[in-house]
């Protein structure tokens, strides 16, 4: 597989401060990639240097083999085959649906253009919207034409900056599937901003995590969640809980927490391990004699997400279903499973 974009050591600064240090990441043809991290981390900076907002102060990015930014060098946006997709869409309040879809291709013959914009109608399902304006659509609606118009000229890469953020929560992460389903049938090359990780586990086949403008961990969804490098990718991944807890030489936990197999924990522990509790590592168990007193709930529709407190006054997370509905203040009985639990040095 080809790299179709190459980010190598790139540093952006804003008034001589690093917004972005060093970060590296690369997309083969026709994969989905995404800037995940918390508010100020910098992604939208590194998106923006991608598509040629903002100049490199190291480093390079190249995109199909060729360099576009360098310390010495910034290819013009327009002259990059990137498309972009924006927060707030961007779609033009006077023009019907057809003619933002065509703002691009104006070098086109028209009849070219045509058949071209008629395809991206067809290509987001809004044939039967052509004629209408932007004020006339729904907000679901309105990305798609943000969408259209960004693939209508054919380009290298499509980048996403928080694009569905405007949209109610619901709608969100059905849209990032039909997005991703409707990128990787046309094999398009994207790269997505969000902090949301529910819509980053929903398109990308890669994430990079961003912590202080640094890419902390590079991975597929599946691996960043339950293969966290470091400790700010197990907090800020999933809905686990990061707790000290003291092991002995054979593996035994404290907390009544039950045992780790001394084969898979890692050399030079000491005395105390962080562990990363996810909540289906603990389990309700009416048999059970492990009772936790629940610190809160929260109601999820099919299950209850409760926060139980262990006998040193750390919590942990309990995913039950959820007719398992039992006050706070009262106990739930669990068991734990830690056979998949993240394992930190206690240092």
């Amino acid at each position: 597989m080809n790299d179709q974009l190459v980010i190598d050591k790139v540093t952006v600064t804003y008034d001589n401060v690093a917004a972005i240090l060093k970060a590296s990441f690369s997309l083969a043809e026709g994969e989905i990639g995404c800037l995940l991290g918390p508010s100020g981390c910098g992604k939208t900076t590194l998106l923006r240097a991608i598509a040629g907002f903002e100049p490199v102060i190291e480093g390079s990015v190249s995109l199909h083999g060729k360099s576009i930014s360098t310390a010495k060098y910034t290819q013009a946006p327009e002259d990059r085959a990137v498309g972009m997709v924006f927060q707030d869409f961007a779609l033009f309040p006077h023009l019907n649906v057809s003619k933002n879809i065509g703002f691009g291709l104006s070098k086109m013959p028209a009849k070219q253009r045509d058949d071209r914009i008629n395809k991206m109608l067809a290509l987001v399902s809004l044939g039967d919207s052509a004629e209408k304006f932007p004020h006339e659509l729904s907000g679901g609606q309105q990305q798609r034409v943000a969408l259209a118009r960004a693939l209508a000229p054919n380009p290298q890469i499509l980048l996403l900056d928080e694009p569905f953020s405007n949209l109610d929560a619901e709608l969100r992460t059905q849209l990032a599937t039909e997005v991703r389903t409707l990128l990787k049938e046309n094999k398009v090359t994207a790269l997505m901003v969000t902090h949301d990780q529910d819509e980053a586990f929903a398109m990308a086949d890669k994430i990079a995590l961003l912590n202080g403008g640094k890419i902390v961990q590079v991975d597929a969804p599946y691996q960043l969640y339950h293969k966290p490098s470091s400790l700010f990718a197990a907090d800020f991944i999933g809905k686990g809980s990061v707790i000290n807890v003291g092991i002995d030489a054979a593996g035994l936990l404290g907390n009544n927490l039950g045992s780790l197999s001394i084969q898979t924990l890692p050399k030079d522990l000491g005395n105390t391990v962080k562990l990363l509790v996810r909540p289906d590592d603990v389990t309700y168990d009416k048999t059970s004699d492990t009772k936790l007193p629940i610190i809160s709930k929260a109601f999820l529709g099919p299950n209850y997400l409760y926060e139980l407190a262990l006998t040193d006054g750390q919590c942990v997370p309990c995913l039950t279903q959820s007719h398992i509905d039992i006050p706070i203040g009262e106990t739930l009985p669990v068991r734990f499973d830690l056979r998949h639990v993240v394992i930190f040095n206690g240092e």
